[in-house]
C-alpha cells in the first residue's frame, strides 16, 4: 500500500495522493536522484494481482514511453516493486482543455487553432511511432501554466501495425469515431475524427452529438450528418469551419490522411481565415450519411452497452480522476474495457443470427428504457450507469462529504483527495482519541460541497504531542532542520509571493502553536518569489509570415499589423523586422507588428556620362588625338560598350542596367622612335627599331536609377 513519505524504487518519494481513476491512483513524487518532481501512476491495489489488468497496465505505459515530445506527457520510468506496479510521468501543473473550455464556454478560433496545431503535433509524433492515441478528448488534453500543450492518457493506445481489429468501442463516445462505433478497424484517421470533434467543442462549447444513452450517441455519429460549427457560432471562419469538417468526414479516406495534412491547413487557416483552401474529396456512399443496418445495430449494442456487467459510461476526466485544484498537475485516467479477447466476434455467426440479434436488440432498447425512465428521478444510484448529459453538469460538480472521522490521517486524506476535496490537518492533544486518527472534520458528514473546496480535519495528537514551531520567514533548510530536530516529516510545496523572497517559508500545515505527534507530516509551502507573468518574445526572424504569425500565437502573443518591405538581407516571404526584439519580455496578449522581405527591390539603372580624356596622372604617355579603346563593364559583368575613339568627351546614354555601378578601362597605344648607333668597328650606321606597347588604366563608373519595379 501506498504511503505519503514512503520510497518507490529506491528513488522517489511519494509526497502527495493528486488524482485517481478506475484503476490506478497518481502521486506527486520526488526523485532524490535526479532532484525533480515527478507524477507516479500506480495500479490499484485490488487489481494488481488480476493478470489482464496488470497486463493492460504493462501496455499503457510500453505505448507511452518510446514517446517523447514537447506537446505529449513524458513517461520516464516503469516499474514494480513489492507487487505495486507503477508509471513515472512528467508533472504537468496545468489544467485540462475541458475544464478550460467550461471556464471560458468557448474559444477564440485562434486559440483553438493554436491548441490544435499543438495537439496534432504530438498525435504525429505518436502515429509517426505507429501509435494510435484511440481516445483523444479534452479530458486528454493538458494547458500547462505556461501555455505547453500537452496529450495525455495513451492507455488504450495500441501499435498502428498490430492490424487488429477491435473488439469493443474504445474512447468515449462523444468524440468516437464512426469506425470505432461500429467496431471496426481504427487507425491514425480515427485520431483525426476526434480531434475534430474535439475542435468543434473548443469553437462552441458543445459537441456536435448528444443524446440518452451511449447507444444512441454512437449511433448519431454513423449515421446523422456533422453540423458546421458555424450554426452555433456564426463567426467562425469559414476555413477554419472546413477544417472540422472534413477531419469528421463519415469515409475515413475523406478525411485528412495524416497530421500533416492538417497541420499544414491549420497554420494556413491562421493567415487566410476566410480562403477557400480546404480541399475536400468528392462525394461517395461512404461518406455521406449512411443509414444504420439492423446488423451494425445489433453490434453496436453488443460492443457499446456491456462492459463487466454495467453500461459503458462515457466516462468524464472530471468524475474518474478528481483533482484537488485545477491549477494542479491532470493526470486522467479514463480506465476502459477488459482486453479485446474478451469479446471476440465471428461475423459469419453473426450472418447465421441476424434475426435473434435484431430481437436482442430490441429487447436491450427495452431495458435500457426501463433503467433510465424507472431510476432518472431516484438521485444518485451507485450501480446504475453514468451517463454524462449537459443536465447533469452543474450536479457533478458537488461532491457528498463522506464520514472519515476515526480513519487514520493519511487514509482520510486520500478519500477526500479522491473525491477533489483539498485539506488541511490541525492536531489537538487528546487522551480518547488514538494518535493520527481524525476526530472530526469541520464539514458534516452528507453534505453537499464543492469539489476543490477545503475541509479541515480535527485529528488526535495523543497525550504527548509537539507543539509545532514556527518556520514561517525561514529558509527552507532552516525551516526543515527545526521540523525534522522535532520528529516531523516534512513536505515541501511551492508557490508565488509578491511579499515574501524565494527560498523562503510562506506558510506552514499546521500552523504554529498546534501540537501534533511525532512522526506527522508538516507542509511548508516555499516561495518562488514573484511571479513572473510576462513572456519571452521568440525570434521570427527569418520564419515565415505564416510559421511566425502561429509561433507568435503559440508564445502568447498576437500579430499587429503585417508589412511587406524590400529586404536585401532576408528572402522573399521570410519575416526580416518584428517590433519587439527576440528575448525581450512582454506581457501576455501583446500585440506584435512584422515585417515580411519581398526580396531585394528590382531597380534598373542607366548610364548618362561624358567620358573625358586621359588626364596626365592617368595616362602619362598619352598625346591627343591617339585612338583610345574604351571597354564599360557593368558589375555583374555584362559589357555595356566596346569602342575605339579619337576624340573626346565622348558622350554615354545606356538604359536598362542591372547593376548600380561598372568599370571604365582605357587602352592606348605608346610607341617608340628608331634610333641609330654604329656597329662595334665603327664602319656603319645601324638604325634599332623602335617599340609599340599596349597602356591602360580604370575608372570607377557609378550608374542612376532610372526606374523601379515591382
Amino acid at each position: 500500500m501506498i504511503k505519503i513519505g514512503m520510497m518507490i524504487g529506491d528513488r522517489y518519494e511519494i509526497l502527495e495522493k493528486i488524482g485517481t481513476g478506475g484503476m490506478s491512483d497518481v502521486y506527486k513524487a520526488k526523485c532524490h536522484k535526479l532532484n525533480r518532481y515527478v507524477a507516479i501512476k500506480v495500479l490499484k491495489q485490488e487489481f494488481s494481482e488480476n493478470a489482464n489488468f496488470v497486463s493492460k497496465f504493462r501496455i499503457e505505459a510500453q505505448a507511452a514511453a518510446g514517446l517523447m515530445h514537447p506537446n505529449i506527457v513524458n513517461v520516464y520510468d516503469v516499474g514494480e516493486e513489492n507487487g505495486i506496479y507503477y508509471i513515472v510521468m512528467e508533472l504537468v501543473e496545468g489544467i485540462t482543455l475541458k475544464k478550460y473550455i467550461e471556464k471560458k464556454a468557448r474559444l477564440s478560433y485562434k486559440e483553438a487553432v493554436s491548441i490544435a496545431i499543438q495537439v496534432s503535433m504530438g498525435i504525429e509524433a505518436a502515429h509517426n511511432n505507429h501509435i494510435i492515441h484511440r481516445d483523444i478528448k479534452p479530458q486528454n488534453i493538458i494547458i500547462s501554466k505556461d501555455g505547453k500543450v500537452k496529450v495525455t492518457d495513451f492507455g488504450i493506445a495500441k501499435a498502428a501495425t498490430s492490424n487488429t481489429i477491435t473488439s469493443n468501442v474504445m474512447g468515449s463516445v462523444h468524440y468516437t469515431s464512426p469506425e470505432q462505433a461500429r467496431g471496426g478497424y481504427s487507425d491514425e484517421k480515427s485520431d483525426i475524427y476526434s480531434l475534430g470533434i474535439t475542435m468543434f467543442e473548443m469553437l462552441t462549447g458543445r459537441v456536435p452529438f448528444n443524446g440518452e444513452t451511449t447507444v444512441a450517441i454512437a449511433i448519431k455519429h454513423i449515421q446523422e450528418e456533422m453540423p458546421s460549427p458555424k450554426e452555433f457560432v456564426p463567426e467562425i471562419p469559414s476555413s477554419v469551419a472546413s477544417i472540422v469538417l472534413k477531419c469528421c468526414q463519415k469515409s475515413p479516406d475523406r478525411r485528412y490522411q495524416n497530421m500533416a495534412e492538417l497541420i499544414a491547413d491549420l497554420k494556413q487557416s491562421l493567415i487566410n481565415p476566410e480562403e477557400d483552401f480546404v480541399v475536400n474529396k468528392d462525394p461517395d456512399m461512404e461518406g455521406g450519411t449512411r443509414m444504420i443496418s439492423d446488423e451494425d445495430m445489433a453490434q453496436i449494442k453488443r460492443k457499446v452497452p456491456y462492459q463487466s456487467g454495467r453500461e459503458y459510461e462515457e466516462q468524464d476526466h472530471d468524475e474518474t480522476m478528481r483533482l484537488r485544484s485545477d491549477t494542479e498537475a491532470m493526470y486522467e485516467n479514463d480506465e476502459e474495457a477488459e482486453g479485446e479477447d474478451d469479446y471476440d466476434y465471428d461475423p459469419k455467426m453473426e450472418r447465421v443470427t441476424t434475426v435473434l440479434a435484431i430481437v436482442a436488440g430490441v429487447v436491450i432498447c427495452i431495458i435500457l428504457i426501463v433503467l433510465f425512465g424507472g431510476k432518472k428521478n431516484e438521485g444518485n444510484n451507485p450501480s446504475g450507469p453514468i451517463i454524462t448529459t449537459e443536465e447533469t453538469k452543474e450536479e457533478a460538480e458537488k461532491v457528498t462529504m463522506p464520514d472519515v472521522k476515526g480513519m487514520n490521517v493519511d487514509d482520510a486524506r486520500n478519500t477526500l483527495t479522491g473525491l477533489g476535496i483539498l485539506t488541511e490537518v490541525v492536531y489537538e492533544e487528546s487522551d480518547s482519541v488514538a494518535e493520527g486518527v481524525v476526530i472530526s472534520p469541520d464539514v458534516s458528514v452528507g453534505a453537499q460541497i464543492d469539489k476543490g473546496s477545503k475541509v479541515t480535519l480535527t485529528a488526535s495528537a495523543g497525550t504527548q504531542g509537539v507543539e509545532v514551531p514556527n518556520v514561517v520567514g525561514l529558509t527552507f533548510d532552516e525551516a526543515n532542520t527545526q521540523l525534522v530536530s522535532k520528529g516531523f516529516l516534512v513536505n515541501k510545496t511551492e508557490d508565488y509571493s509578491d511579499t515574501i523572497e524565494a527560498g523562503r517559508v510562506i506558510a506552514q500545515t499546521p500552523v504554529d502553536g498546534n501540537k501534533a505527534p511525532k512522526g506527522s507530516v508538516i507542509t511548508v509551502t516555499v516561495s518562488l518569489g514573484k511571479e513572473d507573468t510576462k513572456i519571452r518574445v521568440p525570434n521570427l526572424i527569418g520564419l515565415s509570415e505564416q510559421d511566425g504569425t502561429v509561433e507568435a500565437i503559440e508564445a502568447g502573443l498576437t500579430v499587429g499589423s503585417v508589412t511587406h518591405i524590400y529586404s536585401d538581407e532576408v528572402g522573399e516571404g521570410m519575416i526580416c523586422y518584428q517590433s519587439y526584439s527576440h528575448g525581450s519580455y512582454v506581457d501576455q496578449g501583446t500585440s506584435i507588428d512584422i515585417k515580411v522581405s519581398q526580396g531585394a527591390q528590382k531597380v534598373t539603372y542607366k548610364c548618362n556620362v561624358s567620358i573625358a580624356a586621359p588626364t596626365t596622372s592617368e595616362a602619362p604617355k598619352y598625346v591627343s588625338g591617339m585612338e583610345v579603346g574604351i571597354t564599360l563593364v557593368a558589375d555583374d559583368g555584362t559589357v555595356l560598350m566596346d569602342t575605339k575613339v579619337t576624340t573626346f568627351p565622348v558622350a554615354t546614354n545606356i538604359n536598362g542596367i542591372a547593376s548600380s555601378g561598372g568599370t571604365l578601362t582605357m587602352t592606348y597605344q605608346v610607341t617608340t622612335e628608331g634610333t641609330p648607333t654604329t656597329d662595334t668597328d665603327g664602319s656603319n650606321t645601324i638604325i634599332v627599331p623602335g617599340t609599340t606597347e599596349n597602356q591602360s588604366f580604370t575608372r570607377r563608373v557609378e550608374f542612376v536609377i532610372s526606374f523601379f519595379y515591382l
